[in-house]
């Protein structure tokens, strides 16, 4: 995202004027930290990939559990 030294904050892309400068206070914002940025692919944290793999051993011991009760009952 462009960010404004003067103003102290981000812009949007929406948020530029049409010459790519900050409403407030008229200077030019770095575009080029958004367009590489907007290229850059982003990785999953840690803390997801642990709740994925607790959802999969969660998932997958109620299935055995299931098929446990299944051969029960018949």
């Amino acid at each position: 995202m462009p960010w404004c030294d003067p103003c102290d904050k981000y812009l949007t892309p929406n948020g530029l004027t049409e010459d790519g400068s900050c409403p407030t206070c008229e200077t030019k914002a770095d575009v080029a930290d958004m367009k590489a940025a907007a290229t850059t692919p982003t990785k999953a944290p840690w803390h997801f990939w642990l709740m994925v793999i607790a959802l999969v051993a969660y998932l997958g011991w109620r299935l055995i559990e299931a098929a446990l009760w299944l051969v029960d009952q018949l």
